[in-house]
């Protein structure tokens, strides 16, 4: 009986071991710095809608857009952020150099259901990308600045983003989130 005590103290300890380095390699070995593993913008400074982010990036939360007319959501916000942010951001409040997020825009549809009228996600318009930038990486680019990379992309070009100027194009929706990095953090419950 103590032998099979110890043997399942030791499986134990060692699938906790492989799980701490299998976290450690998906989120680049570094909770701090999460540049080298989360690419998402080229040497200029272009950013694009990363590769596979609802399979690897951790969800953040949602935002209903109330319909301008009647009951229901006419837009879904979904928001994901890369491997490794939330918890960096649950350390000291701030996110890591290199975190990206990606918020998808849904149209909404509102119809009928048994539980009364619903909105759901429904047509995919576009994303919005921002990737944290502590060390200005690019002064000279027009789509980085206030500490990140701001990027919107319709949902016919992952990589071409249609923003000129993250001043004009973006940062009056997040005047209101400045004293939190520019982000909404009381909509993600990940953060807490």
């Amino acid at each position: 009986m103590r032998i099979l005590s110890i043997i399942g103290t030791s499986l134990a300890a060692i699938s906790a071991a492989i799980a701490i380095a299998a976290n450690a390699q998906i989120s680049g070995g570094s909770s701090r710095d999460l540049s080298k593993t989360n690419q998402v913008a080229d040497a200029s400074g272009n950013l694009h809608v990363p590769d596979g982010y609802r399979r690897t990036f951790e969800s953040l939360g949602s935002w209903a857009v109330a319909a301008d007319q009647g009951q229901g959501a006419k837009e879904f916000h979904i928001v994901y952020a890369s491997p490794g942010t939330t918890a960096a951001y649950r350390q000291d409040g701030h996110f890591p150099d290199g975190a990206v997020l990606v918020k998808e825009v849904f149209q909404a549809a509102i119809g009928p259901m048994t539980t009364g009228t619903v909105s759901h996600a429904d047509v995919l318009k576009g994303w919005f990308v921002m990737v944290k930038d502590n060390k200005g990486l690019h002064p000279d680019n027009k789509l980085w600045g206030n500490g990140w990379g701001w990027s919107w992309f319709d949902a016919s070009s992952p990589s071409k983003t249609i923003s000129t100027d993250y001043r004009a194009n973006c940062l009056g929706c997040h005047v209101p989130a400045q004293a939190t990095d520019w982000i909404y953090v009381d909509g993600y419950p990940p953060l807490k």
